[in-house]
């Protein structure tokens, strides 16, 4: 949660181009930064199956949270196509692809 929010106090100004792949290394943080997230949440509450939704749902509330942090950073705005595409979809992937190497590995 704290790097997450370090790189959202980030003011534009700050924040790197990537050229042609600038999209690709910005949204793929998010899907990246919430699969994490939401897989901490889930082993926080010790991984039970029928828990599963709650880690994703703390990890959603924790998007919404940040984008409207980034309300308040110069440059930034608050986006829900981010919470909605990219922070949900990476909360779900990170639990579905966790459940597929587990049950792949037993």
């Amino acid at each position: 949660m704290l790097i997450i929010f370090i790189f959202s106090s980030q003011p534009s100004d700050n924040i790197p181009n990537f050229d042609w792949a600038d999209k690709i290394v910005k949204k793929g943080g998010h899907i990246i930064g919430y699969a994490s997230l939401a897989l901490m949440f889930w082993h926080a509450i010790e991984m039970q199956s029928t828990k599963w939704w709650l880690a994703w749902l703390l990890a959603v509330l924790f998007g919404i949270s940040d984008e409207f942090h980034q309300s308040f950073v110069p440059g930034r705005h608050a986006s829900p196509v981010d919470v909605i595409l990219y922070d949900n979809v990476g909360a779900l992937l990170g639990i579905l692809v966790w459940n597929w190497y587990r049950r792949r590995r037993a």
